[in-house]
């Protein structure tokens, strides 16, 4: 089987390194638009930018041409796109122009399109309807909690890749399930996209709270309010709630609001801080997806009509309306509630 990963960021560089652990030479191909990104690999043997310390399989195959990368793949293949939320349109839609036979995709990125609110796979269908030629592409999303750093060091991992296509399914576990990483598979794709979004907004409340001092008793009330919340938003737009209390949903929001390599998490606490936006994302030097799709799950909810408090207060922080202090007051002076 071949794989083609279409970015070389950390993540991708560490899912990259997993499948070129059990498939042949050559047959992984990491694809960057930065040839000078893959002239340092090749001469280091690491992603000194995304991925440092990290000896990456020397089988790999490093790619700059999109078009190669996208035609050397046929139908028992696998694509995987690795790019942020927000380049997902612009590549698929670059794969579906130059796509001659049906291909398998995966996507990694987690959160909703800003502006629409449109989860990744309604992304992909509005971008199939406009640029497909009439072939029939299987696809889901690869997802889970991860941390790209572990999984390239080949420490213990767990996630699950959802599609309505089995084949799929079975083409992913083929591909990334062996070694330390084990590859469950779901149906329900909706629960697992909207796990993965609404984890990374809570993650940052998780880290504003650890950032104030305001103790575990305020970390649990975040993390089991907020689990609420996603559930809330997953049966509304029509995947099953029980999804979130699995890997992609109370796994991931775990690992993103507590773990020390969580970007998310210390947007929260560079916040607390007292730190401006711009400043926190200008150091971090990666994508943090939650202060991307804070606005637009927010703005999701309040279409579905689906109460979101944590999810609200966010949104206002980020958007410079609340201090993380005031959106604190705000969330305890609420009105008490029954808890189901």
């Amino acid at each position: 089987m071949k794989v083609t990963i279409l970015g070389a960021g950390a993540w991708g560089t560490a899912i990259a390194s997993q499948a070129a652990r059990q498939q042949s030479a050559g047959d992984v191909s990491l694809w960057s638009r930065d040839p000078s990104q893959l002239l340092e690999i090749e001469k280091t043997g690491e992603n000194q930018a995304y991925l440092p310390g990290i000896k990456l399989p020397k089988s790999i195959k490093l790619e700059n041409d999109f078009s190669n990368a996208i035609q050397r793949l046929s139908s028992n293949d696998l694509l995987v796109i690795a790019t942020p939320m927000s380049g997902l349109s612009q590549t698929i839609a670059q794969v579906l122009k130059l796509a001659k036979q049906p291909l398998n995709i995966i996507w990694l990125c987690k959160g909703l399109e800003p502006n629409t609110s449109l989860l990744p796979h309604q992304v992909v269908e509005r971008e199939n309807s406009l640029h497909n030629h009439g072939i029939k592409h299987a696809y889901g999303a690869l997802s889970g909690p991860s941390f790209a750093h572990e999984v390239g060091a080949e420490m213990p991992c767990a996630l699950t890749v959802a599609s309505t296509s089995t084949s799929l399914c079975e083409i992913v576990q083929a591909a990334f399930h062996h070694g330390n990483m084990r590859i469950y598979s779901s149906d329900d794709l909706i629960g697992v996209e909207l796990g993965g979004a609404v984890k990374n907004v809570l993650a940052i409340a998780a880290g504003i709270g650890d950032g104030l001092n305001l103790g575990l008793n305020a970390r649990a009330a975040v993390l089991t309010r907020g689990l609420a919340e996603m559930m809330r938003l997953v049966k509304a737009v029509g995947g099953k709630s029980e999804t979130c209390m699995g890997l992609t949903g109370v796994g991931d929001l775990i690992l993103t609001a507590t773990g020390d390599l969580s970007r998310n998490r210390r947007v929260g606490l560079e916040l607390a801080a007292g730190k401006s936006l711009p400043e926190i994302l200008a150091n971090l030097g990666h994508v943090a997806e939650g202060v991307l799709c804070a606005a637009a799950v927010g703005d999701l909810a309040k279409r579905l009509g689906v109460e979101m408090p944590i999810t609200a207060m966010m949104g206002d922080v980020l958007s410079g309306q609340l201090t993380p202090q005031d959106a604190v007051k705000k969330l305890m002076g609420r009105d008490p509630k029954i808890e189901t």
